[in-house]
């Protein structure tokens, strides 16, 4: 009875806000002096050149640890005694995973800072073309101009 109840009550809320949104909606459909805009950002992160080059000092780092790994391996099998097998491993162990810390740290640093200077050049140009509202293209089901391609321009 219970799980009956919460269900009529979850479709009565859901009813309600559908109206609601429906009327705000309606009510905003009247005014023309209001723009709107999509914006593909995940287009423009991934074509970014920043990312690009961020992604290639990545993949060198990556292989540094890689290279850390293959010594450390060829360190500890040269190496026959227990306890400084055990010295080696801890060592190196503490050694990549601060170095990969690091790097991983620095990465997303960059990529947070790339974010907000792309979403910063989208509001830039919104306003240079009057735009009142931008919104994610994948959020929008119908509707707004996409103008993903007027800022990719900007951004190479």
């Amino acid at each position: 009875m219970n799980k009956k109840l919460l269900a009529a009550i979850i479709i009565s809320a859901s009813i309600i806000m559908g109206v609601s949104i429906s009327n705000i909606a309606l009510s905003d459909a009247n005014n023309t002096d209001l723009k709107i805009a999509t914006v593909d950002l995940s287009e423009l992160i991934t074509n970014s050149q920043s990312v690009q080059t961020l992604k290639i000092t990545h993949e060198k780092q990556l292989d540094e640890i890689e290279n850390m790994l293959e010594q450390a391996r060829k360190e500890i099998s040269a190496e026959s005694d227990p306890d400084k097998i055990a010295q080696l491993e801890e060592k190196y162990r503490k050694d990549v995973s601060s170095k990969k810390l690091q790097m991983d740290k620095s990465y997303n640093d960059k990529l947070l800072e790339i974010d907000k200077n792309i979403k910063s050049q989208v509001a830039q140009k919104a306003k240079e073309l009057n735009y009142n509202i931008v919104l994610p293209k994948n959020l929008v089901l119908y509707g707004g101009e996409d103008i993903t391609p007027i800022i990719a321009k900007d951004i190479k």
